[in-house]
């Protein structure tokens, strides 16, 4: 899927997930919000968050024994966009907190993700915790951006 066409927002009728990964400095964070923005323009619900920050709420909503109605904050939106998965490094109770909402909502919802680790080398970064993830996301639409960082041609 050309990442043009993801801008027909297509991919949302078949409740297909999204994984936009390349080195830093491409514009993953940029591509992902112009999604939801469209989307969100086409009447869409979405919901933004850092995988890290989605993390910590989580884990933060299980020791108040809240898990439950925070969960429902990230199953219900149409989009759910998760940036920066494999900037900072997640355990195997943040990997499981991660996966529950992933695997919750296959074929509810779409799911953006966004990385700068190619899917098939994240788990030498994570641990064997995230190979669910790896294999829910091997199916669906993975692009890989390839050009010069724009941070990089800043510091030239």
């Amino acid at each position: 899927m050309a990442l043009q066409n993801l801008f027909r927002l297509q991919f949302l009728k078949a409740h297909t997930d999204v994984i936009l990964h390349c080195s830093v400095g491409l514009g993953k964070t940029h591509i992902a919000s112009a999604l939801g923005y469209t989307a969100y323009l086409a009447g869409k619900s979405v919901l933004f968050a850092t995988a890290v920050d989605a993390i910590k709420t989580l884990a933060a909503a299980q020791v108040a024994s809240k898990l439950k109605v925070e969960l429902k904050k990230y199953l219900s939106p149409q989009i759910l966009i998760l940036d920066e998965l494999g900037y900072l490094p997640i355990d195997k109770h943040g990997a499981d907190l991660l996966f529950q909402v992933i695997s919750q909502r296959y074929e509810r919802g779409s799911t953006i993700i966004t990385s700068n680790r190619v899917p098939s080398n994240s788990g030498r970064k994570y641990s064997s915790t995230t190979a669910p993830l790896r294999r829910r996301f091997s199916t669906d639409c993975s692009i890989t951006l390839k050009h010069s960082s724009l941070k990089e041609k800043a510091t030239a």
